[in-house]
């Protein structure tokens, strides 16, 4: 009898199994489908937020961490006027500053909200190694230092309770020798201070200059420990807090092939066991495509993409996170954005940067309700568009490649883009001519054989008068602007 119940265990066991969907495989992997709730969303925001923002150092400021051991560099010279030498101040000494008092889960949401975001969260553990989480396999969070508080907890609830999908992203494969373990006269090379730094790497190790920057050219591969703490950080954030959208940073490839299959093998069976709608994003070259939704950073698609993919930029063209000569795009720039990369098939996942304190500056929150009011009013040509067959017009080139936008300096008044909803046309315009004509050249008689029954603009009462040419469609426009930033027309057909 006990013979027969353990034949059935061992058989229950091999059903279970066998009844995940998902095997550490890339072939099985690419049973991965981008669901479509993040197709219609196509705007979210979230936060760099943690420890590197306590400096608020100039410039760069989510790289302090590594920079403030970098002999002549800027954060280098900041850090020994403001905070003393190294081996008597670093970066583990910030911590206890980092006691974000005015931290609030729910106005973070609301402004989330406000902006027309349709999913958001908070960066779950940046470079630093430092866990925005009550993780049991890190000492190094803040729940136990610190502000002494699950900031991931905090925002699934604020999130959700407002009926946005929660984002959670994860850029701890940098942690792998971000901090010069090797390096004497710094805390770094303090084997006591191993679990926030990492461990003590060669000599070799510090070879990581060139004309780019740092390379991680002369680093050893991670060692299998760190590799499983790597891991399992990223199970604690699958499991304790269920994320809709789970966004990783680029470097993963660093890791073992068995590590990476195991991490999305994982969290793709707990999203479907839960039956949840589950994203998971990540920068080429780190996975093959088809087992996961393609992030870009700072930049885009030149054409239309055909799976959905996504954007991630910050409020600030030179910032992550806040630093006291943060500057901000501006509005027109981020709608004119979110727009061309809708256009595109993709979305955009939006950076703020908070004050170390918790708080939202002043001049982030003017920026991100005028992005929501523009949503309000023009939204039905944002959520739940589709491609048309052409993303636009124009004569401004998108930049193309890893941070290309930093050098990318804004669309003009001539661009137009086009998307489609529920079999209606829109052309969204970033320009109001003062002709008082707009003219669309993609629906001129020679380009568009399709028939235009009557042009509207959103937020404008009344009939515009329109004439269609050989060569444009040309629009009268009204006196008034209905909105600023960018104007969408209803292209009746």
């Amino acid at each position: 009898m006990m013979r027969f119940l353990r034949c059935l265990v061992v058989a229950g066991l091999a059903l279970g199994a066998a009844a995940e969907k998902f095997e550490p495989t890339w072939n099985s992997l690419r049973q991965y489908e981008c669901p479509e709730w993040f197709q219609d969303a196509k705007f979210g925001i979230y936060a760099h937020w943690g420890v590197y923002s306590v400096p608020g150092a100039p410039g760069n400021s989510d790289w302090y961490g590594r920079n403030m051991y970098k002999a002549g560099h800027p954060n280098r010279r900041f850090h020994e006027e403001n905070y003393g030498p190294l081996d008597e101040f670093g970066y583990k000494d910030f911590v206890p500053m980092f006691t974000g008092e005015k931290f609030n889960a729910d106005e973070w949401a609301e402004l989330m909200v406000d902006a027309g975001a349709r999913f958001g969260g908070p960066a779950g553990e940046h470079a630093d190694g430092f866990s925005m989480w009550a993780s049991k396999v890190n000492p190094w969070n803040a729940a136990d230092m610190g502000p002494k508080r699950d900031v991931v907890a905090e925002l699934e609830k604020a999130v959700r309770k407002r009926g946005l999908k929660y984002v959670v992203s994860l850029h701890h494969s940098w942690l792998w020798g971000w901090f010069p373990t090797w390096q004497e006269g710094t805390d770094c090379a303090d084997p006591a201070n191993a679990s926030l730094y990492g461990p003590k790497l060669p000599e070799t190790a510090q070879r990581l200059k060139s004309s780019k920057g740092w390379s991680s050219g002369a680093l050893p591969m991670p060692y299998p420990v760190w590799e499983q703490v790597w891991l399992e950080k990223v199970k604690e954030v699958v499991d304790g807090y269920s994320p809709d959208l789970l966004w990783f940073d680029n470097r993963i490839q660093i890791l073992s092939e068995t590590i990476r299959q195991n991490m999305l093998a994982f969290a793709y069976n707990k999203a479907d066991a839960r039956g949840q709608e589950f994203v998971l994003t990540f920068k080429r070259p780190d996975f093959p495509l088809g087992v996961g939704t393609v992030d870009l950073e700072r930049s885009r698609m030149p054409e239309i993409y055909p799976e959905p993919w996504l954007t991630d930029t910050s409020i600030s063209p030179g910032t992550w996170s806040w630093s006291r000569d943060i500057e901000y795009y501006s509005t027109d720039r981020l709608i004119h954005d979110l727009v061309d990369i809708v256009s595109k098939n993709g979305c955009l996942l939006l950076n703020m940067a908070p004050h170390p304190d918790g708080s939202i500056p002043a001049e982030q929150q003017r920026i991100l309700r005028e992005m929501g009011a523009w949503l309000k009013l023009n939204g039905e040509a944002i959520y739940e568009s589709r491609p048309w067959i052409y993303y636009g017009e124009g004569p401004t080139e998108t930049k193309v490649g890893h941070l290309a936008d930093q050098n990318f300096s804004g669309f003009t008044a001539e661009d137009i883009r086009f998307t489609e909803r529920d079999g209606q046309l829109y052309a969204i315009a970033f320009g109001w001519p003062e002709s008082g004509t707009l003219s669309v050249e993609r629906f001129g008689k020679a380009l568009y054989n399709g028939e235009i029954t009557g042009v509207e603009l959103v937020g404008h009462r009344g009939a515009l008068q329109w004439e269609r040419q050989a060569l444009s469609l040309d629009i009268r426009l009204p006196q008034r602007k209905p909105c600023a930033h960018a104007y969408v027309f209803r292209i009746m057909r």
